[in-house]
């Protein structure tokens, strides 16, 4: 019998008890998964995409799924930063994994008041979204162009300087090698990805598209692949933490990102199908370290080659 591995991370300073997140937008708050897997058991919890002032998301539908993924139009629905702060945090902290606050808006001054706000909470760490594709403005425009990551960044930084930064990036930019190294310039600390690819359905029958915004993100094992090469590829160039997500929905899934060069993953959309999954692969990658005589999990990334 070997001794137990060590799976706790840390990510920016942060230390999570093993590599397992929540990801942003498919947990809520923590409240709609109780009962339905041991939540204490996680590394951490992202919180449902914030925006400073409250939003009621997008109109019309807001899920469609689609083969090997779902595809989402939800619009960033949620209380407001100062309503997350008041009423979900405190108990969040009481679940015991690390909070991290995912941060989103439609505008620099709506990012960098909330980052004011929420450097003053007891979140954990900020994850400054600069890639969802399902609000009209703001959100994903900001992540395409490194000038604007880079400034955007750099104005989140300043405006909360003591929670540690992770920028979530989108796969949909042109360059997302430039867009990372300029976050990285600007004061990320470490950076996750990948959010949801713009993609759209329609309605053969309504002889229309399926959401009223047209486009959605598309999420799901559909884009694990790419996700898990996009990481791959930012391993090799950055020299900050990264947390992989994207279509993982099993043990082997979750290892292929943090065997990329991932430090940690967020698990997504499978928790819709199966809730219990995350603390599966928390399983899983233990039962896959004791195998493989691993005693913590710097030793899961591949080696590459000078």
């Amino acid at each position: 019998m070997t001794d137990e591995p060590d799976l706790s991370v840390s990510i920016a300073g942060v230390k999570l008890k093993n590599p397992v997140i929540a990801a942003s937008g498919t947990f809520g708050y923590g409240r709609e998964y109780e009962g339905l897997l041991d939540i204490s058991a996680l590394g951490g919890i992202c919180s449902k995409g914030l925006t400073l002032n409250p939003r009621p998301g997008n109109s019309g539908t807001r899920l469609h799924e689609t083969p090997s993924g779902l595809m989402n139009s939800i619009g960033l629905e949620n209380p407001g930063v100062q309503a997350f702060i008041e009423q979900e945090l405190p108990r969040l902290r009481k679940l015991g994994p690390a909070v991290i606050a995912n941060l989103s808006g439609t505008a620099a001054e709506e990012y960098i008041q909330g980052a004011r706000l929420l450097d003053a909470s007891a979140v954990d760490m900020i994850e400054l979204n600069i890639s969802c594709p399902n609000i009209k403005a703001g959100g994903m425009a900001f992540g395409l162009d490194p000038a604007s990551a880079s400034s955007l960044t750099r104005e989140t930084r300043r405006a909360a300087p003591n929670k540690p930064l992770m920028v979530k990036l989108s796969p949909n930019a042109p360059d997302l090698i430039a867009v990372a190294r300029s976050c990285i310039a600007a004061g990320a600390d470490a950076l996750s990805l990948v959010n949801t690819f713009k993609a759209m359905a329609i309605d053969i029958n309504k002889r229309k598209p399926v959401f009223d915004n047209i486009s959605a993100g598309l999420s799901g094992p559909a884009i694990r692949p790419i996700a898990l090469r996009m990481v791959w590829e930012l391993h090799e160039i950055v020299r900050v933490p990264i947390v992989g997500i994207g279509g993982i929905a099993c043990t082997a899934d979750a290892l292929e990102f943090l065997l990329a060069g991932a430090a940690a993953v967020q698990v997504g959309s499978a928790t819709f199908v199966h809730p219990p999954l995350m603390n599966e692969i928390v399983n899983g990658i233990r039962d896959y370290m004791q195998e493989m005589m691993f005693m913590d999990t710097s030793l899961l990334s591949i080696k590459r080659t000078e």
